[in-house]
């Protein structure tokens, strides 16, 4: 049965129906969720972690959730700033640099036996790791998630001007990687 955005916010808000409703609401958005996620760290278990996160936080926040916006772009919201915060605890767990972190992330992509693209998708791959953190996110958010500005907007709190920004500087840093490779 496919319920609306209306229905489930409805019943998130509705003690006796919560539950099952944010199980509806794990089963629509965990696969996207984690895809978005799995493209930031790289890692299907550190991907696994951050998704399980993400759903704990929101499930403790759903008394927050006024639903002033749509239930997915609030649970883009959570998962991307838990996915930010685990890379930022990486890299002081690990003291390493942004260039060490880039390395490291291109080792954990090419040894990663669940990763199943081709040469191509590899390059692009390491030509995205390249990118800063920011540039990287709204990158893979355009590209891969097909997220308008506007949502990008509400999830990552910045204006769409500073986004179209950096996904074009993204873009001609992508572009710039595989005329030189």
């Amino acid at each position: 049965m496919n319920q609306s955005e209306s229905e489930i916010v409805m019943q998130l808000g509705q003690p006796s129906k919560r539950g099952q409703a944010f199980s509806t609401v794990v089963r629509m958005y965990q696969e996207r969720l984690y895809w978005h996620i799995r493209k930031m760290v790289l890692s299907h278990e550190d991907a696994n972690d951050v998704l399980q996160n993400t759903f704990l936080k929101a499930w403790n926040a759903l008394d927050g959730f006024r639903a002033e916006s749509k239930v997915s772009t609030w649970l883009y919201r959570i998962a991307t700033n838990e996915t930010l915060t685990f890379l930022t605890n990486k890299r002081m767990r690990n003291l390493t640099s942004m260039d060490d972190e880039e390395t490291y992330l291109m080792q954990t992509l090419q040894s990663d036996t669940y990763f199943d693209g081709d040469e191509v998708q590899l390059k692009l791959q390491k030509a995205i790791l390249t990118l800063p953190e920011k540039q990287r996110l709204v990158f893979n958010m355009k590209y891969f998630d097909d997220i308008t500005y506007e949502e990008m907007e509400a999830i990552l709190g910045t204006s769409t001007g500073a986004l179209k920004a950096s996904y074009h500087h993204a873009v001609k840093k992508i572009e710039k990687y595989f005329e030189e490779e």
